[in-house]
């Protein structure tokens, strides 16, 4: 298969791997990649404005993170934490609590996937506190295994039927207010509606162990919240006595401009869910939360490779990246520029109808029409499609699969925005004009 094409990819592909485990938005194989950029099995490079889903912060082959890899590869090829323990997980273990804010007890918790770090909270809460209920937010999108899914309320997984004792409501966003355009303060409604209607009809809220929320709604649609949101959240769950959650496997690690997405509300989460990034591109994820939540149990929540001491050691180098190379600020300094450059696209083109994001997690909402705001769907489709054919790696998302996501690795440069953005000005110019068919994108169903 070495010397393949990306058809001869494509054909592999189809024969050999679940439909199931599938997203595809163009025919991308890779072979090499290193910093922002990938290189295809046939050796054409793209600037990549995904990250892998907002997993490869540091970017692709970040020297630290390699070589410390490699070290504890020369070392041993597994070591696990469920009935022993390790050095590597222990000095994580230590950094994450340093890391996350709270004065009180905390302790983490250790998986494989963003999924498994939500499942383990959706199990853990209800033991911990004797209430049976949780809340979470309609477009939130906490994972893909049963009880991550029964938390989750995203389009995509309708096709799923939730757990009864989850109640969604609807998350504040700016661009479509659930509660109509001219309420005023969307985040002020959300709340309300929250505490003066569902918790005095449907969930009594000395019933909910806890809320799960994402401070910027990722697969959502890449929806940031007015910034009195989560501080309004974060006092309803402190006076009715229950938890709050605070999901960061997508926007953790520095990507908004903070090392967590949840410090731009100054608040103050009982439970953090880390995952994605964390890894430095190997399998991770985390729980950080208040000691009585994780030590509800022995046994309840755990996986082979759990915390396996090579992962461990990459999540490590990985911060350490982070902090040495000052990936935080450039997230808060490029992300701005990179959001200016954006904004920038919605003046020229009739498709974009709004532009909103945090550090290095923007988002891009194509409608149809500016007044209807009738989603513009497949136009996303055609526009990261051409985008690809230009070089340009992006992905869509969103309730109603139109809105470009743009997660650059964190290390992203100003330049590498403005080469980036000047291919999605291109991608979104040849779409308005017709130059895309159908037939390009039939092969890749997207969301």
């Amino acid at each position: 298969m070495a010397e393949s094409t990306i058809e001869e990819f494509y054909d592999f592909d189809n024969k050999l791997i679940a439909d199931a485990l599938k997203l595809r938005f163009y025919p991308f194989a890779a072979e090499s990649g290193e910093a922002c950029r990938l290189r295809d099995v046939e050796g054409k490079e793209y600037l990549d404005f995904t990250a892998g889903w907002a997993l490869a912060n540091t970017g692709y082959s970040h020297p630290h993170v390699k070589q410390a890899v490699i070290e504890q590869l020369n070392r041993t090829t597994f070591a696990s934490l469920i009935s022993g323990m390790h050095e590597p997980a222990l000095r994580l273990a230590e950094k994450l609590i340093e890391l996350v804010p709270g004065d009180f007890r905390k302790k983490v918790w250790f998986g494989l996937c963003g999924s498994d770090a939500s499942e383990t909270v959706g199990r853990l809460l209800p033991l911990a506190t004797g209430k049976r209920r949780m809340v979470s937010f309609i477009g939130g999108y906490h994972g893909s295994t049963a009880a991550s899914m029964t938390m989750s309320a995203h389009a995509a997984q309708t096709q799923f039927i939730g757990g009864g004792h989850v109640v969604k409501v609807p998350y504040a966003n700016p661009y479509r207010c659930p509660f109509g355009d001219d309420v005023g303060d969307c985040a002020e409604v959300a709340i309300r509606f929250l505490e003066d209607y569902i918790f005095k009809t449907i969930c009594p809220p000395d019933d909910v162990a806890a809320v799960i929320v994402e401070a910027v709604q990722s697969d959502g649609g890449d929806v940031v919240p007015p910034r009195n949101f989560l501080p309004m959240l974060e006092d309803v769950c402190r006076r009715h006595d229950i938890y709050l959650v605070v999901d960061d496997v997508k926007i953790g690690m520095g990507r908004t401009g903070e090392m967590f997405s949840f410090q731009h509300g100054n608040v103050t989460p009982d439970a953090v869910i880390l995952g994605k990034s964390l890894g430095g591109g190997l399998p991770l994820s985390a729980v950080v939360a208040r000691q009585e939540i994780l030590d509800v149990g022995p046994a309840l929540a755990l996986f082979t490779a759990s915390g396996n001491a090579l992962s461990c050691t990459a999540a490590l180098a990985t911060i350490e990246a982070i902090e040495q190379d000052g990936l935080v600020e450039n997230a808060r300094q490029v992300g701005a520029y990179l959001h200016n450059k954006l904004r920038a696209l919605q003046d020229k083109h009739r498709l974009v109808g709004d532009v909103r994001g945090l550090g290095m997690i923007q988002g891009v909402e194509l409608v149809k029409d500016r007044d209807t705001k009738e989603p513009a769907s497949t136009e996303a489709a055609k526009v990261v499609y051409r985008a690809f054919e230009l070089g340009l790696l992006v992905f869509y998302v969103g309730m109603f699969s139109n809105v470009l996501e743009i997660t650059p690795p964190l290390i992203l440069t100003e330049a590498e925005a403005d080469e980036g953005v000047a291919m999605l000005d291109q991608a979104l110019s040849d779409v308005e004009a017709g130059k895309v068919s159908d037939e390009a994108i039939a092969r890749y169903a997207g969301w």
